[in-house]
């Protein structure tokens, strides 16, 4: 068997395995929430009522009717670019405007990218204006949602234009070792947007006020003095005009770091209970789980970029997915674009081990939460926060293996009350 076909094979059996365990997982889900919605479990009976523990099955099972659907329109797309030659016909097509070269590569990483954002546009809006909507969740007006897109698609063009054009330049000019250059500009680039994305990015999409509650900010800054931990200030960001949903987080690092709390946080919690939070998002700090996940991330994408440096000098790499490589051009964008739509499909079955990783972390990050602050206004606010958002109490176990990168309700509550 030639390599052409081995390929052809290996992508149809990996994405026939997706699709179906994905499938399967999702049923999976759906029959252990569904037989567990008629009863509160016995551990939360005595703060979440029958109605809300409901109304968290019901959402949790809308939502799984979304993600097969979902499952199944990814995995029509994906062939469709590459096996049924999707890709090669949008490259011919941008051929025929444009002489060959790096611009005609940028337009077609271009091209490529805005229809996928069509494709996925009418699935975003069912459930942003339809299923968010029917759980309340929704607060998002369709002028604001289009003040967003645009606003989105022009940062996308400013930021996103100049770095495909330097990745794809980096691939023509830099000769066996171009994935290592490439590497050292995705490094540079990331952290850079981390640095502008407090003070550049983010105010475009929301307001950010200084936080004004006395009484938390005397918590906030007792907390943060006890773990020795600097920020620039705390911030308060009109989450609530998009969705009811809450959170809190850091934003920026070293001195420029910053805390933001949702305003809709600022209503559900006590200032008790927003400290508590706040530690537990500390707590990530001091594990360095932030600094881990980066090095993580760019070492998997080194991995990746070596992994593609070789495949796109291959013939077999190409025609094995679909696209007949240009014999009179450079085929970089193709390369890079066909890469993208099928590592996914080979990596899924590492994702166990990614949720895993993230739901150790989150139990670091409680213990920290709970050293520092009294266990019961952690439990309090995590309850308050499962209410309000609907998460349900009863999620499948195998589920919660692939796709949970937080722990259950009872087993991150019980290792509190063991603590």
């Amino acid at each position: 068997m030639n390599s052409t076909l081995t390929l052809t094979y290996l992508l149809v059996g990996a994405l026939l395995t997706n699709v179906l365990l994905k499938l399967w997982l999702n049923a999976r889900q759906v029959r252990h929430v569904a037989s567990h919605r008629s009863e509160v479990p016995s551990a939360f009976a005595s703060h979440i009522s029958l109605a809300e523990h409901q109304k968290a099955a019901d959402y949790t099972l809308a939502k799984a009717k979304v993600s097969q659907l979902d499952i199944l329109i990814d995995a029509a797309v994906l062939v469709g670019w590459t096996l049924l030659g999707g890709l090669s016909a949008l490259n011919a097509l941008v051929l025929t405007f444009m002489s060959p070269g790096i611009w005609q590569q940028v337009v077609l990483v271009l091209c490529f990218t805005l229809i996928g954002g069509l494709l996925d546009l009418p699935l975003s809006l069912y459930q942003t204006f339809v299923l968010e909507q029917k759980f309340g969740f929704n607060k998002m007006t369709w002028s604001l949602w289009l003040s967003d897109a645009a606003k989105g698609l022009v940062l996308g063009l400013v930021l996103g234009v100049p770095l495909v054009a330097l990745i794809l330049w980096l691939m023509q000019v830099g000769g066996v070792y171009w994935w290592l250059w490439t590497w050292c500009a995705l490094v540079f680039w990331q952290l850079f947007l981390m640095a502008i994305a407090p003070n550049v990015i983010m105010p475009l999409f929301n307001k950010f006020t200084p936080l004004e509650d006395d009484v938390l900010k005397a918590r906030v800054n007792g907390l943060m003095q006890r773990a020795g931990f600097t920020a620039k200030g705390f911030f308060v960001m009109d989450g609530s005009k998009r969705s009811a949903h809450s959170n809190a987080f850091f934003t920026g690092f070293g001195a420029s770091k910053r805390v933001v709390f949702f305003d809709t946080l600022l209503k559900q919690l006590s200032p008790s209970e927003m400290e508590a939070v706040l530690a537990h998002e500390l707590g990530h700090f001091k594990h360095r789980h932030i600094v881990k996940m980066m090095a993580t991330s760019f070492v998997t994408t080194l991995l990746g970029l070596a992994v593609l440096g070789f495949a796109s000098q291959q013939v077999w790499f190409y025609t094995g997915l679909g696209v007949m490589p240009n014999l009179n051009s450079g085929n970089e964008a193709v390369a890079l674009l066909l890469f993208m739509l099928v590592v996914p499909v080979f990596t899924f079955l590492l994702a166990p081990l990614s949720s895993w990783r993230s739901r150790v972390q989150e139990y670091e990050a409680d213990a920290y939460a709970v050293s520092q602050t009294p266990a019961a206004d952690l439990k309090s606010a995590l309850l308050k926060l499962y209410q309000d958002n609907a998460s349900t109490l009863t999620p499948d176990p195998l589920y919660v293996t692939f796709y949970y990168s937080h722990p259950p309700a009872s087993l991150r509550l019980a290792r509190m009350q063991d603590a």
